[in-house]
């Protein structure tokens, strides 16, 4: 393949920070843009301070002529309307970052299965912009475009890091507590739901391999291992790397804890993290050419990656509001 210069929007995340030497290491070119200030010594990878979300940075951006735009920057369905077109008309190939999340409950999730769009009879959830249903309205204006050369990625929740999830808790709301031995609060409910947790390191490699290839074209991919753990399994692993105490409350309780009166928190917990999160990733395997055997077990990542992550200061997440309403909670029972 010969040389093509790639423009990564929010390259610096859980997917990105691997992808981006992946495509490196292939014989491309990035820019990869961001809010941080950053500098390579790679003459092949230049970081931009901008944000894309200014209304003259993008213009601005796609005047250099990228063959390839990795975009995993969030949109509202409003802001997507106005820009999507703009993507697809100034490069080969557009690659957007959806979600498994716009996936109904129907195990095994395979890039056929229902969507949440589509099938969920909630009015007063399908009358949200949630994370869901925008992802999937967003996947529809590509279809929908006339165009062919955009690529849709649905990753599964992805760890990397510094990145860590326990059920809809961040890292920043839990290891921290983990590792300063306080107790985690849990939605009991949720603790018997298998959930798919991918490797960063494994997506990466899994969207550069998708980069230019004719397989790819107007096609969607769930980016994920088909590896399962029940998020309690999920939390004995966490506890094999260091402790972790926690209790679990109902599912009301757990949401007045945590996120009173956000319904976006509550749509991720009932529309996410309690559906049975099963992947079926045979699509992305042949796609690429790699195995499910050659993608990092769940022990194996955490492990990785805690170990990485042990240079963070986590105390400086010390009055995340989260974790702040554990305690408060912890003190009246």
């Amino acid at each position: 393949m010969s040389k093509k210069r790639i423009l990564i929007l929010g390259g610096t995340g859980a997917m990105g920070r691997y992808l981006v030497p992946e495509l490196i290491s292939m014989g491309h070119s990035a820019d990869v843009v961001s809010l941080d200030d950053m500098v390579s010594p790679d003459p092949d990878l230049k970081y931009i301070k901008a944000d894309i979300k200014n209304e003259n940075c993008l213009e601005e951006l796609l005047k250099n002529g990228y063959d390839g735009i990795v975009d995993f920057m969030t949109y509202g369905t409003e802001e997507f309307k106005k820009i999507h077109k703009i993507f697809l008309n100034n490069t080969e190939q557009y690659v957007f970052l959806s979600s498994c999340r716009v996936f109904a409950d129907a195990p095994p999730i395979t890039e056929d299965s229902p969507r949440l769009l589509d099938v969920c009879t909630d009015k007063d959830f399908m009358a949200t912009d949630d994370y869901a249903l925008y992802k999937a309205r967003e996947e529809d204006m590509l279809i929908d475009s006339g165009l062919k050369n955009w690529t849709i990625v649905r990753p599964a929740t992805t760890y990397s890091t510094g990145r860590f999830q326990l059920v809809t808790l961040e890292a920043h709301s839990f290891i921290p507590r983990m590792l300063a031995g306080k107790t985690v609060i849990l939605p009991e409910k949720a603790m018997a739901c298998p959930a798919t947790l991918s490797w960063g390191g494994d997506v990466g490699k899994m969207i550069a391999k998708l980069m230019f290839n004719p397989k790819a074209f107007g096609e969607s991919f769930n980016v994920a291992t088909s590896e399962h753990n029940t998020w309690e399994e999920i939390a004995r692993i966490y506890n094999s790397l260091h402790p972790l105490n926690y209790i679990t409350v109902s599912t009301d309780e757990y949401l007045n804890i945590i996120a009173p009166g956000q319904d976006w928190a509550k749509y991720q917990l009932i529309y996410a993290r309690m559906f049975r999160r099963i992947t079926d990733n045979t699509k992305i395997l042949e796609c690429t050419g790699m195995k499910q055997s050659e993608l990092m077990t769940l022990r194996d990542g955490l492990k990785f990656e805690f170990e990485k992550s042990k240079s963070i200061d986590w105390n400086r997440f010390a009055d995340d509001p989260r974790s702040l309403a554990m305690d408060e909670y912890l003190k009246k029972i």
